[in-house]
């Protein structure tokens, strides 16, 4: 696996409330500071105050190898109901490009949180420059990283559809 190859990866969960709760679950920024994963607090900005196209949000970040980092992200896709999706670092050459997917599964709902590995210099980049040899190790293990806190953000989702309203 190779960073210029700008992996993507992806959690499907199947949730038991209607695609309309399901949309208000992965629209709530703050879900996965509640998950298990690295996102820790995050803020909209610039008056912003939830999902729409240029929106921006600051995201404060931990990891007990990385430490501790913010990321400044825009909201560049929105399907209402169905699909959102913002970009990590700039628009242009991201560090990386994530996304919720909505849609009706009978009487219920299917869910997706992808990510992919963007354009963009980052840290990870970085490393890897230091560490050519073991590039196909150090993009392995941060999706590995980027999916266990997927698999948190959508096990949380499945807890807060379950619960009585």
């Amino acid at each position: 696996m190779r960073l210029r190859d700008t992996p993507t990866v992806e959690v499907v969960e199947r949730l038991s409330c209607s695609p309309e709760q399901a949309w208000a679950l992965v629209t709530d920024i703050e879900l996965p500071t509640r998950a298990d994963g690295e996102l820790q607090r995050v803020e909209w900005l610039d008056g912003a105050t939830g999902v729409a196209l240029g929106a921006r949000f600051r995201g404060y970040n931990a990891n007990p190898q990385m430490g501790e980092w913010q990321t400044e992200s825009e909201v560049v896709e929105v399907e209402a109901g169905r699909r959102w999706v913002w970009c990590v670092g700039s628009v242009e050459a991201p560090l990386a490009v994530w996304g919720f997917e909505v849609e009706s599964d009978g009487d219920g709902s299917i869910v997706r949180q992808w990510a992919k590995v963007g354009t963009g210099r980052s840290p990870l980049s970085d490393f890897i420059d230091k560490h050519p040899d073991k590039e196909g190790a150090i993009v392995a293990r941060r999706l590995s990283v980027w999916r266990d806190g997927m698999a948190a953000n959508l096990a949380m989702l499945a807890q807060l559809a379950a619960a009585p309203v």
